[in-house]
């Protein structure tokens, strides 16, 4: 066991994680220059098309130094905020992080996040200065900043590079001299986390676990402590570039199970396995549920493939378990499901794996996040979708979520950070210059302000330099009112959105104008209309197409006209009552890109 080492790599997004990766599994021989291509770890399509990793990938490396074999098992994690549960899930399977920073960037705000975790669960941190072959590197302003981040020293970081391989030695033998050996006693009874799972069509689900305490061998019959199953394991092992099967793992180990599970709610991530004939007193002490953030309907196109939807949600629940889901019905849409995500992102990558990986194509709502509402009898109640609001007449007071954003800008974007956070309605709380020339902004934000757009706005005001992190700081009370969008007086309920009472009026006439031109014309007038409660306070109008009744009127008495019109006009008054309005799929994204 001494000779065991458990590490993952945390960085910002695009610092170089997956490429260093790659050099560490070449210079180990783990695998062979014909298998090596770029992002060797990111195996998803998605993950190859975008650049970024969107899943954490454990992998098996042996390595010898003076003699003595090593086994290190790393796992490589994804950098992008709305993926900080993967990092955290990791991070809960190891002894040691590589801190990886871009030389030519500096630190950023989830080198900052990720780093924060590793120092929660106590974790050696190993600094690394990567991309040190480019000609733009800053090696000793970084060092200095990466220095007073930690509080290590400057020789503590290792300078390295991952396109060239420049420093890959040096950080194996600090992996090896500075991490610590996993602790535990291969004689106690089993106790392992389950800290992640995919589903194999032929094999069922795997779990991928690592081993507190403890020893498992082929055969064994063994127990989920959460769910209660028991399970023979048919098969357990270590994941190398494939899985190689092995007869025995024990305390320290990394490792996967196959125990033929069909269920996917028989496998929760952060479980405990444990031996049937020997059980451990406690469970793991794992990571946190996971909160999410942002909530939209997942809707099938065709409603008769609402229970093949609920089989593709479960099934990618397995391999992201940070996806919440609950079904729900909409009188526009039929039957779905209220997803939870924890971000604009996170919500884009779901809806794309969901109509590559299982083939289907869903219509998604305006996303919108969860709000607390207090009634006027004093009932408390959590409102995740806007049509659940309770009635004006009823409601006493709104809570919305609140976040405390940081942003880390240059100090030449200071002053159009400020006015956009302050535009969505931000407070300012803290102002801290890191260098000369380097902000970071600490905000009050609410977080329904920053859902749809803010993203992409902040990286369009500072030129792509501002990075931006954020944490749940709990509710307050807000000026909120529900703006419902009317169709010929039928509510709309997908566009229903809960907005501030100051931005309703404006909102409200925005969208009207945007379906007026995405609601192809029918054969009657159709309304669009937003209100609050009982009050319009927008409408604009889709004309009908007109059959000219009277060319055949020539000359004669204006009568002879007025009575074809009028009788035309009853057929589409009648119309309206019989026909509807088909509101196409576009319409319901429109919302999102008003600017």
């Amino acid at each position: 066991m001494k000779n065991i080492r458990n590490f993952c790599i945390i960085a910002h997004i695009d610092h170089g994680k997956s490429t260093l990766a790659d050099r560490l599994l070449h210079f180990t021989g783990t695998i062979s220059d014909r298998e090596l291509q770029e992002q060797t770890l990111d195996d998803m399509d998605l993950e190859r098309e975008r650049g970024i990793t969107i899943k954490s990938h454990a992998i098996q490396m042996d390595y010898t130094v003076n003699g003595e074999k090593y086994v290190l098992n790393l796992i490589d994690t994804p950098g992008h905020v709305d993926f900080s549960y993967e990092v955290s899930r990791s991070i809960a399977a190891c002894e040691g992080a590589l801190l990886i920073v871009d030389a030519t960037q500096g630190i950023q705000a989830q080198t900052i996040s990720n780093l924060y975790l590793a120092l929660e669960q106590d974790l050696e941190i190993i600094p690394i200065l990567n991309k040190m072959d480019l000609d733009s590197a800053m090696a000793e302003e970084v060092t200095d900043q990466i220095v007073e981040l930690i509080g290590c020293n400057p020789e503590d970081v290792i300078p390295a590079s991952g396109k060239t391989g420049m420093g890959v030695e040096e950080i194996l033998q600090a992996v090896i001299d500075r991490i610590p050996a996993p602790k535990g006693d291969p004689e106690a009874p089993l106790q392992a986390m389950i800290f992640d799972s995919v589903f194999n069509s032929f094999r069922g689900i795997i779990a991928y676990f690592r081993i507190k305490h403890g020893t498992i061998r082929k055969g064994d019959e063994v127990k989920f402590v959460n769910t209660g199953k028991k399970y023979h394991a048919d098969e357990i092992g270590t994941l190398k570039l494939t899985m190689t099967p092995k007869k025995v793992l024990s305390a320290g180990d990394v490792g996967y199970i196959i125990s033929g599970i069909k269920q996917a709610k028989e496998v929760k991530v952060g479980d405990t396995i444990t031996l049937v004939s020997r059980p451990c007193q406690d469970v793991v002490k794992g990571f946190e549920d996971v909160k999410p953030m942002v909530f939209a309907g997942i809707y099938p196109v065709d409603t008769d493939e609402f229970e093949e939807l609920r089989g593709s949600l479960e099934k990618l629940q397995l391999n992201d378990a940070s996806l919440v889901y609950e079904p729900e019905s909409s009188m526009a849409l039929g039957f779905g499901f209220r997803c939870g995500f924890l971000g604009m992102l996170h919500m884009e990558i779901v809806q794309e794996r969901l109509e590559r990986e299982f083939d289907m194509t869903v219509i998604t709502t305006v996303p919108n996040v969860g709000y607390r509402a207090m009634t006027t009898k004093g009932e408390l109640l959590v409102v995740n979708n806007p049509s659940d609001l309770p009635d004006p007449s009823t409601l006493a007071s709104v809570e919305e979520p609140f976040i405390k954003a940081q942003i880390i800008t240059k100090s030449d974007f200071v002053g159009q950070v400020m006015t956009l956070c302050i535009n969505k309605r931000g407070v300012l709380t803290n102002q801290v210059y890191l260098t000369a020339d380097r902000v970071e902004l600490s905000f009050e934000i609410p977080l329904g302000e920053i859902v749809f757009d803010f993203y992409d706005k902040l990286k369009t005001i500072s030129k792509g330099y501002a990075s931006f992190d954020y944490h749940p700081i709990g509710y307050k009370e807000s000026k909120l009112v529900k703006l419902d969008i009317m169709l010929n007086g039928d509510q709309v309920d997908a566009l229903s959105a809960l907005i501030h009472r100051d931005n309703a009026y404006e909102l409200g006439k925005r969208i009207c104008l945007k379906l007026r031109e995405l609601i192809p014309r029918q054969q009657f007038e159709i309304a669009i209309q937003a209100g609050i409660g009982t009050k319009i306070i927008a409408r604009e109008t889709v004309r009908a197409l007109r059959k000219d009744v009277t060319a055949k009127c020539y000359g004669g008495d204006i009568s002879r006209k007025r009575k074809l019109l009028e009788k035309q006009k009853k057929g589409k008054k009648r119309m309206r009552q019989v026909g509807n309005v088909e509101v196409p799929q576009e319409a319901f994204l429109a919302v999102l890109q008003l600017d």
